[in-house]
């Protein structure tokens, strides 16, 4: 919470306890003029947000009860009191909860040479929208490039703005409005900010089913700082929300997912029945390769590969005209992503030979990847998922590839750890996040990127991955084809 919330609800809790003493000893006029001037600061310095209602009602409440109450009486236990009592702290709860577990909150600065720019590209392309119904849509993506720049005083860009913000609040049932304390959040992003001199590699970025390219700010932030181009997209239609340039807004298509997923527990059930079954590895190798081949989550990542060869295909012109012009290396490209995503960027760096490198954060990579080997370095990342989770990925990448091959976990961590999701939401049970500290796993994974990246991209040979060996949030393994290194 920020200082002027704190100090309204710190003396929201106390005063009722003390007003009495101290308006004997001053006017009751001051202890009112005095509140006033608290949520006056907090109004102006701060800014108004709903999480805060409660504390604005109790400020009148308090305010009215120092005014016409007699200081001079004792208090006296009674019905009356009681009730009084339990209705003031009807309100102080939720005045202390909701700004607690919906704060406005700090996102990590990042930490490389460079301050980061952005703008979006908007993508249209030739080939018919799969989603829609109306079969002359042509399938359009838009696009965020986050970048190095130079920013000096620039502005920072305003908090996952538009169709994004919007579609989360309907996701819930809550008004677009809201979400209006998000404005409140710093970021470290400069639109459209002067690009830094160089050239540098190109990252493509693929987000989690129903999630959003800029559900990742602190993560992408961060990578670019440290001399990245990072390209996301908003996977249309599978995203939360899209905003494109004429104002339209296009949000997740929950209707389709239901058709997509309908009978695909005849596919994942023989999966979760062979993990509660006592039976080798080997036995379960069997029936997981059957049915990852199958799964319609595997439809969903081809069609975001697709996706990313659109943006693949293009570079070369944005690196010869543009406001990218002369800006990418082009030898250096990589792919990621981050669970359904990740899966795509790993389903992306088999097929397609334009991808140098590629890392998956915590997805299940369906299709064929368990008959074969990758042919370019490779990054594993998951969360600690607990001992019955099906760990389906162990066996999707028991075969692991001809060059290097790391794999980690992120201890304490959960599935969103790799998100915004643990600062906007900093209570695990809401967010289904681990108990690691918010900004340290987000340090612990953007720091693995970037050094996997700096070795299999840019060359660097002083990157070190071996050293994530050695932190105690982190299981760490390099395999050089599928001998293991450490």
């Amino acid at each position: 919470m920020r200082l002027f919330e704190i100090i309204l609800l710190v003396s929201l809790t106390i005063l009722p306890f003390c007003w009495k003493f101290l308006a004997r000893k001053f006017s009751s006029y001051y202890l009112i003029g005095g509140l006033a001037v608290l949520i006056i600061l907090q109004l102006v310095v701060e800014g108004y947000r709903w999480q805060l209602l409660p504390g604005y009602l109790l400020i009148v409440i308090l305010a009215v009860r120092i005014r016409f109450a007699n200081a001079e009486n004792p208090f006296r236990f009674s019905a009356l009191s009681v009730l009084r009592g339990l209705g003031y702290l009807l309100l102080l709860v939720p005045a202390w909860v909701l700004p607690l577990v919906l704060p406005v909150f700090k996102l990590p600065e990042p930490r490389g040479p460079f301050a980061v720019g952005s703008k979006n590209i908007h993508l249209e392309t030739n080939k018919p929208e799969p989603i829609t119904e109306n079969l002359e849509d042509k399938r359009q993506l838009m696009l965020k490039v986050w970048y190095p720049a130079i920013a000096d005083d620039a502005p920072t860009e305003t908090y996952v703005p538009g169709a994004g913000r919007d579609a989360f609040a309907l996701k819930y049932g809550l008004p677009a409005s809201a979400l209006n304390y998000l404005d409140y959040v710093k970021t470290y992003v400069h639109p459209e900010a002067p690009f830094a001199e160089g050239r540098f590699p190109v990252l493509i970025f693929s987000h989690g089913y129903g999630s959003k390219a800029t559900g990742y700010y602190a993560l992408l932030s961060e990578i670019a700082s440290q001399g990245y181009i990072v390209i996301t997209m908003n996977h249309t239609y599978e995203s939360l929300g899209t905003t494109f340039p004429d104002g339209s807004e296009v949000y997740f298509d929950y209707e389709y997912q239901r058709q997509i997923a309908a009978n695909q527990m005849e596919t994942i059930t023989p999966i979760q029945q062979a993990f509660r079954d006592s039976i080798s590895f080997e036995q379960r190798q069997k029936i997981v390769r059957d049915a990852v081949q199958d799964y319609f989550e595997g439809d969903i990542q081809e069609r975001w590969v697709q996706d990313m060869q659109e943006v693949l295909d293009r570079l070369p012109q944005w690196n010869s005209s543009g406001f990218l012009k002369n800006k990418m290396n082009l030898n250096q490209v990589g792919a990621f992503g981050h669970s359904v995503g990740g899966g795509a960027a790993g389903r992306l760096s088999l097929s397609d030979a334009r991808i140098k490198a590629g890392a998956n954060l915590d997805g299940i990579q369906w299709g064929t990847k368990i008959d074969t080997l990758f042919q370019k370095p490779f990054l594993y990342v998951s969360a600690d998922w607990p001992a019955e989770h099906e760990d389906l990925n162990a066996h999707i990448y028991l075969k692991k590839s001809t060059d290097y091959f790391y794999e980690a976990k992120l201890l304490n961590s959960g599935h969103p750890n790799f998100m915004d999701i643990p600062f906007m939401v900093p209570v695990s049970a809401l967010a289904g996040t681990g108990s690691i500290d918010a900004e340290e796993g987000i340090h612990i994974v953007s720091d693995l990127v970037t050094a996997f990246f700096d070795r299999h991209l840019k060359n660097e040979t002083n990157a070190n991955l071996e050293s994530f060996s050695t932190s105690s949030l982190l299981e760490f393994q390099i395999f050089k084809g599928d001998s293991i290194r450490q």
